[in-house]
């Protein structure tokens, strides 16, 4: 009988198999459709362009530091840590239908791969930066593939990334107008093809939220319904209307634990979904300001400076912190966590944190359902 590897259910089960990303051979994102990158400076960004191609060593090297420090103190929590390969991400990519002169990074695996229970899925991705970013996991996934015959093992179908997928105004409209707009939840891609990044996935056991954003839509979102709601998952599209750049759940609602979510206050849940959570007796924690505002945030990074939330849970009871984010910690120790601080502001550059920086392969724990009180009709059966 094979060894049973891939299981995880949710965002907060004891640990045991995890992979962490690296910062080899990374570049910097390229102007496309789906992706404007700008330098957090307004004032320098109206007058000097982003940069494009690789990125520095030295800048590689501070990253690679702080992802090895996760990765040990994983080790010390009696966490398998795997790592992706090293892939040049320098090269440019051509395709039938898009090119663009180098790709991104592997920092951020939680952004491509996803665990459902004893699935491991590949997501569409939705910048053409990132369209071979799968890539450096495939050994790992044949790897679990070939050990475990519990494994399921799928990819989402990928898009076309041409031009029609994108909606290029987005980027013109004033905040004001975004504003206006904001309950239409229309971003930077269509509707015509199935479009998500696996980092918009929250998993709660039977539950999986997924967020509609810059990087998922519509149809994405309704092509994992079909997929998952045969293996008995409920899928629920979620929604913050005042976030007006929206992309990757785990900067705006994380659950820490069965029962609590840590929320972000500028980005309030659309009330009609937060009526799940309140029906089933989950209580929502607000994360405090963050210690770095987004001016201070590193001059390359195109995330927030809410990625001060994007915390990791080991178990129920421990979570993983950047280690200058006081306020935080202090919220989670009253709340009964053990916290363990760590640096990881150059990984800030990458576009992520700890969650972001990370795939969990196997938690202890199977599924179970945190919400009785849920009268839902799936769309398949």
């Amino acid at each position: 009988m094979s060894e049973k590897i891939v299981n995880s259910w949710n965002e907060w089960d004891e640990l045991e198999e995890m992979v962490v990303g690296i910062a080899d051979y990374a570049s910097f994102e390229p102007k496309e459709p789906g992706n404007h990158p700008k330098l957090r400076d307004q004032n320098l960004a109206e007058i000097i362009p982003f940069p494009s191609g690789p990125k520095d060593p030295k800048v590689l090297e501070k990253a690679n530091e702080e992802l090895n420090g996760l990765a040990y103190l994983l080790k010390d929590h009696d966490v398998i840590v795997r790592r992706p390969e090293k892939f040049d991400f320098t090269k440019s990519i051509k395709t039938p239908y898009f090119e663009v002169a180098n790709q991104y990074c592997g920092v951020c695996p939680r952004d491509v791969m996803i665990t459902f229970g004893n699935e491991i899925l590949e997501a569409t991705m939705s910048k053409r930066a990132r369209f071979f970013e799968y890539l450096p996991y495939r050994k790992l996934v044949y790897e679990y593939w070939n050990k475990d015959d519990h494994m399921i093992w799928n990819a989402a179908p990928k898009p076309t990334m041409q031009d029609s997928m994108y909606l290029e105004n987005f980027w013109e409209l004033s905040l004001e107008e975004r504003f206006k707009r904001m309950h239409d939840f229309e971003f930077c891609i269509t509707q015509d093809e199935v479009i998500f990044d696996a980092a918009d996935c929250s998993r709660l056991g039977k539950d999986i939220l997924v967020q509609e954003s810059m990087t998922t839509n519509r149809t994405g979102i309704r092509w994992l319904k079909k997929h998952l709601e045969p293996r008995g998952f409920r899928v629920h599209p979620v929604h913050f209307p005042l976030d007006f750049f929206p992309s990757h759940i785990d900067c705006t609602f994380v659950p820490l634990r069965p029962g609590l979510i840590l929320t972000n206050p500028e980005r309030p849940i659309r009330e009609e979904e937060e009526k799940i959570f309140k029906d089933n007796g989950w209580e929502f924690i607000t994360v405090p300001q963050p210690t770095c505002s987004n001016d201070e945030m590193p001059m390359f990074c195109q995330s927030s400076k809410w990625l001060s939330m994007n915390v990791l849970s080991i178990s129920p009871t421990k979570v993983i912190c950047e280690e200058r984010e006081k306020p935080l910690q202090e919220l989670l120790d009253k709340h009964g966590f053990e916290v363990f601080p760590l640096p990881f502001r150059h990984v800030f550059e990458f576009g992520g944190s700890f969650h972001c920086a990370t795939w969990d392969i196997r938690r202890k724990g199977g599924c179970e359902d945190y919400f009785p009180n849920l009268n839902y009709q799936p769309i398949c059966g």
